[in-house]
């Protein structure tokens, strides 16, 4: 029952949330009873999710890629929603091509979206978190984080920097109420991940395991009741953090060439 639940009436501020694996994460904290600002570009996918869910959620669509904007997000979060129980860092944008063949502004706005942010979000949810000794901080960093891969050099970067900023406040904030959550997903089915996989000769997951937004947003889930400090899905991705030179060795030499050539 969703009362039993620590999410249960806790409001929950999610970016990119509009679909992929931002709108499964809505869905299942909404089923826990948890009060949701969706923030995302697409207004009408927003509302039109808002509406299909259980329970009362603000709409609050915005550009991330804006960091004004990003700061202007938090703000009003809590004028529709009161204090934020728990930040959800999910909003991203992927750039899967040679680099030689990548702007340096196309970089940068890649890293305005994944990294700076969710670094402005957490300043703006941190110190009120800390003031009432509870609260919730989950990045959705990703598995390049740990094996960077061909052909995504500025979102492999962008991901190591969140994850690792996440990991340092997660043992910064240890015995003060304030919990912080780390995800590497691997391959998950959403839209992003199928225009990715079109940017190479041939299928990168190949015989990979291949997870499930509905899938990774039950794990996300049960790792903030659980207070898990992180989570790798599918599950079996954990071995890239336990063995990541072997990893990144096979990744080199298993990742098909882009189609851009490179």
């Amino acid at each position: 029952m969703p009362s039993a639940s620590i999410l249960h009436d806790a409001h929950v501020l999610l970016t990119g949330a509009s679909s992929g694996i931002g709108a499964a994460l809505a869905r299942a904290l909404a089923d826990r009873g948890a009060r949701l600002t969706l923030v995302a570009r697409r207004e009408a996918r927003l509302r039109a999710l808002a509406d299909e869910m259980p329970g009362e959620h603000h709409v609050l669509p915005a550009d991330l890629a804006d960091l004004d904007a990003a700061d202007r997000v938090a703000s009003r979060a809590v004028e529709a929603g009161g204090p934020i129980d728990v930040l959800i860092n999910n909003a991203g944008v992927q750039i899967v091509r040679p680099t030689a063949q990548t702007t340096a502004a196309e970089g940068e706005w890649l890293l305005r979206v994944d990294t700076l942010a969710p670094f402005r979000l957490m300043h703006a949810a941190l110190g009120p978190m800390l003031d009432r000794g509870r609260g919730s901080i989950v990045n959705i960093a990703s598995l390049a984080a740990i094996v960077p891969t061909a052909g995504m050099f500025h979102y492999s970067a962008a991901k190591a920097a969140l994850a690792g900023g996440s990991e340092a406040l997660a043992s910064e904030l240890r015995g003060t109420g304030v919990h912080v959550l780390t995800v590497y997903p691997g391959p998950v089915e959403t839209e992003m991940a199928a225009a990715a996989v079109q940017q190479y000769a041939r299928d990168p997951t190949g015989a990979m395991p291949v997870g499930t937004a509905a899938g990774l947003a039950r794990r996300v889930v049960a790792a903030i009741e659980r207070r898990r400090p992180r989570l790798y899905y599918p599950r079996a991705y954990g071995l890239a953090n336990a063995f990541p030179g072997t990893t990144r060795f096979l990744v080199d030499r298993l990742t098909p060439a882009l189609v851009g050539g490179g």
